[in-house]
């Protein structure tokens, strides 16, 4: 219990810095969250402040949920791969997500989680992250929507772990699918204007 208390905490304070504001407020003297899809999140810096700011965002947001899921293995928490790690990794995880929605240092006014709910899966399960990784460069560069990308790798992750990996942790499966409906549903809006063709599109190779 101490364990799940003391590292979970440590995540949601990793998961709150909220690189997208601080970005903006240092160097640009910008909130990223009055402009564009007012997000404070990776693909709102890119549209707002371009590509070098947003590569910038984007790399400390998946950071963020990595260094969060990996903590406990540094610091000895189980060995690798055992369901106690797994336990300890998992509330790190949520609690990291939740601190980058929700974060504590920028008036819980943050991101959807996209680019830090991809940090933890690299810090629990590297290979479905590499294939969610794939999935989504490839729908993203094939239709031009972020948010479509997300939403798709989302919906494969858990079915990664179950149908691929052949995972046998309940509790590992039961994250995967309640991770997976929480980028579902924080990109409802986004669902919509897809819905209705009205969703902005981003060029990836555009200068």
């Amino acid at each position: 219990m101490i364990d799940y208390l003391l590292f979970g905490t440590l995540a949601y304070v990793l998961g709150s810095i909220p690189t997208a504001v601080w970005v903006g407020k240092a160097k640009y003297c910008v909130d990223v969250r009055e402009h564009g899809s007012k997000n404070a999140g990776a693909t709102n810096t890119f549209r707002v402040l371009g590509k070098k700011p947003g590569v910038v965002v984007l790399i400390i947001d998946i950071l963020k949920g990595f260094t969060a899921v990996f903590m406990p293995f540094l610091f000895g928490v189980g060995v690798w791969a055992s369901e106690e790690l797994i336990h300890v990794q998992l509330i790190c995880a949520l609690a990291a997500v939740i601190g980058h929605v929700l974060p504590v240092f920028a008036g819980f006014r943050g991101g959807k989680g996209v680019a830090t709910s991809l940090g933890v899966i690299i810090g629990v399960h590297p290979s479905a992250a590499g294939i969610c990784l794939a999935i989504f460069l490839i729908v993203f560069i094939v239709s031009n929507y972020v948010s479509l990308g997300a939403i798709i790798a989302a919906v494969v992750f858990p079915l990664l772990l179950v149908l691929l990996f052949k995972v046998t942790s309940i509790w590992l499966m039961i994250f995967s699918g309640v991770l997976s409906l929480a980028v579902i549903y924080a990109h409802k809006k986004n669902i919509n204007r897809l819905l209705k063709g009205e969703e902005n599109k981003m060029n990836l190779f555009k200068k």
